[in-house]
């Protein structure tokens, strides 16, 4: 038996009155399709996933082209029912498909296991996943034949129901099981005789039906994750569930998270043991957080990787950069994308940093800016440094040795390199590379004018007094 999964990720979602395509929206840091993608991809391996593209086609691919799957383009969108038949050529190799609509980002791989075996071992030609949620109002009913029975005689929408439908609770979810050749064989009958003058694939429940053809029905064991979202505020309770699932996930696994209700947790991120997240943290993305570690409030860690033991103090930003076992960062500190924090270095209040890599035990603790900056092992930034890096035109680089003391209130200016063991005089501006183990002081020679302050103020009273005179 081959199995390929099949995707719609084609349609508008007008009622979202937004430009971009529905399953481009985000829940839990990812597009709902994304979400559906990963899913389907426990289940079959990504090249037997076929996405069905239309609208915004371009953009939905470059969304999720890293995830391997393959393409159909469904150019002029005509329903559900011309989106399969734009994936006929790209499913020929396949016995079995499994339907998911793309913008259904709460299913569960578990679930689309249950649909695939039930399927395969009633031997049906079509398998509807239903659900009973608490209030089924807005979608298509599921017609049993007899009442309670597991074959199915059609899928009735909410417009079309009849008097006698009205008791019925059990919804369809869009979701389906084809056997490939039954379903190819019989779509040509499908008609665009409705209001939406669409194609509907729920027709082909009735239409295999009345060929003879068995269709069935089972019901997901959780109602919420087969519900898809065609508002905003939809979605954006879908996003709640999302996180808080997420959440207890980590929790679960011995992270501890002060207040879960208040923070915000990416669906990808992983975090360790012994961890500890405090209130209205974001972590973001792709972000991996190592076991023993502390993040304080108000930072925001996005695509980043925390190693053991690390401490995120307060209203931290980190983007794209990797920090190593037992560094500490912040309060207020800013990395980044490209940064890398040494084990045991240290990034002070106020300090900036981007494409730079922090040796070992190094600090920069204070008020600095270090951009396009290789810097070595045991070095001490002092306060109110600043690499500069760029000229207008193009970025240099900064190259600091191990052991290096720059001085606070130093300007390095790119390209440069400081040999390691040197010394930076404070408050010098460096505009030449400075050998190993050398002091560097680039200031301006001191002038002492010993009175003159007395003098300037006995010249302003002298002032004000003359001007009271008059």
């Amino acid at each position: 038996m081959r199995l390929g999964i099949v995707i719609m990720a084609a349609g508008k979602g007008t009622r979202l009155k937004s430009k971009r395509a529905k399953v481009l929206h985000e829940i839990g840091g990812r597009p709902l399709v994304k979400h559906v993608i990963a899913a389907a991809a426990q289940v079959v391996p990504p090249n037997d996933i076929v996405v069905v593209v239309g609208h915004q086609a371009e953009a939905v691919q470059a969304a999720i082209r890293d995830t391997g799957v393959r393409f159909a383009l469904q150019e002029e969108q005509r329903g559900t029912g011309h989106a399969i038949q734009a994936a006929d050529q790209g499913t020929r190799d396949y016995d079995e498909l499994i339907v998911l609509s793309g913008d259904v980002p709460l299913l569960r791989p578990e679930t689309i296991v249950a649909l695939r075996d039930f399927h395969l071992q009633e031997q049906a030609a079509m398998t509807i996943l239903t659900a009973e949620p608490a209030n089924p109002f807005g979608y298509g009913r599921v017609l049993r034949t007899p009442p309670g029975a597991l074959d199915v005689a059609a899928i009735v929408e909410q417009k079309a129901l009849q008097p006698e439908h009205q008791g019925l609770r059990e919804i369809n979810c869009g979701i389906y099981a084809f056997h490939r050749e039954a379903l190819f064989s019989h779509i040509g009958q499908l008609s665009a005789d409705n209001m939406h003058h669409e194609l509907y694939l729920t027709d082909m429940a009735r239409i295999l039906h009345d060929a003879g053809q068995r269709v069935m029905a089972i019901k997901a064991a959780q109602p919420e994750e087969v519900l898809g979202a065609n508002t905003i505020a939809e979605m954006m309770r879908l996003d709640r569930e999302l996180r808080i699932a997420t959440a207890h996930r980590l929790m679960a696994a011995g992270v501890t998270i002060l207040q879960p209700e208040t923070v915000m947790i990416d669906s990808g991120v992983e975090v360790g043991a012994d961890t500890v997240i405090e209130p209205f943290a974001q972590l973001l993305g792709e972000t991996r957080i190592g076991s023993d570690c502390r993040i304080r409030s108000y930072s925001v860690i996005e695509n980043s990787t925390i190693g053991d033991r690390v401490t995120v103090l307060q209203s931290c930003v980190i983007a794209e950069s990797q920090i190593d076992n037992g560094a500490r960062i912040g309060p207020l500190a800013h990395l980044r994308p490209g940064c890398h924090i040494g084990e045991d270095a240290h990034i002070g209040n106020f300090v900036e940093a981007k494409k730079t890599r922090l040796g070992k035990g190094s600090k920069a603790n204070h008020l600095t800016y270090l951009g396009d900056a290789e810097i070595g092992a045991g070095v001490n930034i002092g306060a109110g440094t600043i690499t500069c890096n760029y000229d207008g035109v193009g970025k240099y680089k900064t190259v600091i040795g191990d052991r290096v003391f720059i001085g606070s209130d130093s300007a390095l200016v790119a390209p440069i390199v400081i040999g390691e063991g040197a010394y930076i005089g404070a408050g010098s501006t460096i505009t030449k590379d400075v050998p190993a183990d050398a002091l560097a002081v680039a200031r301006a020679r001191q002038v002492t004018k010993e009175g003159w302050a007395k003098n300037r103020r006995a010249q302003r009273e002298a002032m004000k007094a003359g001007a009271g005179k008059q």
